[in-house]
């Protein structure tokens, strides 16, 4: 998106350079990525970054100021994944925006969806190392944001994961880790943190304690979870965990999972609507809304282009059906059809959402054409810390679908990462 930079980049490119990428990142990661990782990554200005960074967390507080929605949100979480112990805030979040044409044809973010979940932040810090050290990026390029260092990040990921316990008592916990697509992740964060990594189906619990066992067999008390286990992947696996999730341990979450279901694409409907309007929100409405009540109008008043109803074979092109709980895209289905839709049994509607489509615009130059960019800003929010964002993350693809599962078979698109000229940041201090 800096054409300079861009330009510098793709005449210097050598295709040797990739191998070593991944080379690097698998030294620095200890196992093998089990994602693609983009070939190049992208040149941002910092004022466009801290513009999605402000908006991100500008939703989230807004979000959870507002009763009426939190009260609404609460009632969403089912009843088995309804965690004891509610903290006051997430300490992950994550906000995805879409670049997208304005009216006046300059490049305007949109919200694809906020999460407060944790994401791979341990990974992305090396992953930009990686590209730091491969391509010979000058230190003249920022990437971490919120004002960090290198070593502050690690800092705030450790406060924000560990808080002030012993790291033997907190542990990562995820549905058969060795085995996830986010495993890299995972072997950094116990690098660099000193946690241990366990199945969650592995805990075993004691009175009031949760415990695991470390290499040794020994049985150690959990006093802190960074909790990576999504339910929606518990939910479809069928898995049921040796412990009650919902029953108040003497223990404390590191991302108290209840804001998982709190701050989620449950959300949208309410920030593209008053009093919680935001013009970064496209538009949307619940399935049951569309279905039975003034859904369609209020898309349609929003500015979203609808067909004519003709029956079950009507298409809508323009809006995503988006089951609300899902992770990583999984589910998501265009151009749905008006079947499709009724077919959702009435009790279900309320868990799927119909969002406007937002036509990313091609904007990074590669020798296979030009590429989009979805661009994930990450925060970090630590106990009795403030909503910090951290780092950007990127996703290059030329299809669909953004995430990289869905674009394993290209070339310079996959996961990437987000650099800025530190002059622009030295300059907006002054």
């Amino acid at each position: 998106m800096i054409r300079e930079l861009r330009s510098r980049f793709n005449r210097s490119f050598q295709p040797e350079a990739y191998p070593r990428l991944l080379a690097g990142l698998q030294r620095r990661c200890g196992v093998e990525v089990g994602f693609r990782v983009a070939e190049t990554p992208v040149f941002m200005p910092l004022g466009l970054i801290e513009q999605m960074a402000a908006a991100g967390a500008e939703l989230a507080g807004a979000l959870i100021a507002d009763d009426q929605y939190m009260s609404a949100a609460q009632l969403a979480i089912p009843a088995e994944f309804r965690v004891a112990g509610p903290t006051a805030h997430p300490n992950f979040l994550t906000a995805d925006f879409a670049l997208v044409h304005d009216r006046h044809g300059a490049l305007s973010p949109r919200l694809v969806e906020i999460q407060a979940f944790p994401s791979v932040y341990a990974y992305q810090a090396v992953l930009c190392a990686a590209y730091r050290e491969t391509y010979g990026l000058g230190q003249e390029l920022g990437h971490f944001l919120g004002g960090l260092d290198e070593r502050e990040y690690w800092s705030l990921l450790k406060k924000t994961v560990v808080g002030g316990h012993d790291p033997e008592n907190v542990v990562l916990t995820e549905i058969d880790p060795g085995r996830q697509k986010t495993r890299a992740d995972f072997e950094v964060t116990a690098q660099r943190l000193g946690i241990a990594v366990v199945d969650i189906r592995d805990l075993e619990s004691a009175g009031d304690r949760l415990h695991y066992r470390n290499r040794g067999g020994k049985l150690v008390p959990i006093d802190r979870i960074y909790n990576r286990a999504i339910a929606d992947e518990l939910v479809a696996r069928g898995m049921k965990l040796p412990f009650d999730l919902t029953r108040p341990w003497e223990v404390e979450w590191a991302g108290h999972p209840n804001w998982y279901f709190l701050i989620s694409k449950f959300s949208i409907p309410w920030l593209s609507r008053p009093p919680l309007r935001n013009a970064v929100v496209p538009p949307a409405v619940l399935v049951s809304e569309f279905l039975e009540g003034n859904g369609r109008r209020d898309l349609e008043a929003a500015g979203v282009e609808l067909p004519k109803e003709t029956g079950p074979e009507t298409v809508y092109n323009e809006v995503l059906l988006k089951p609300l709980f899902s992770f990583a895209g999984k589910g998501i289905e265009f151009e749905p059809t008006r079947a499709r839709l009724e077919e959702i049994p009435p009790e279900q509607r309320t868990r799927f959402l119909l969002q406007q489509r937002m036509h990313f615009v091609p904007t990074i130059e590669t020798p296979f054409g030009l590429t989009q960019a979805e661009i994930r800003i990450l925060y970090l929010w630590p106990d009795g810390g403030a909503l910090t964002p951290v780092l950007p993350l990127v996703r290059l693809g030329r299809g669909k679908m953004m995430g990289v599962d869905h674009n394993r078979d290209q070339e310079w698109v996959g996961g990437s990462a987000a650099f800025y000229p530190l002059a622009a940041s030295r300059q907006a201090s002054e």
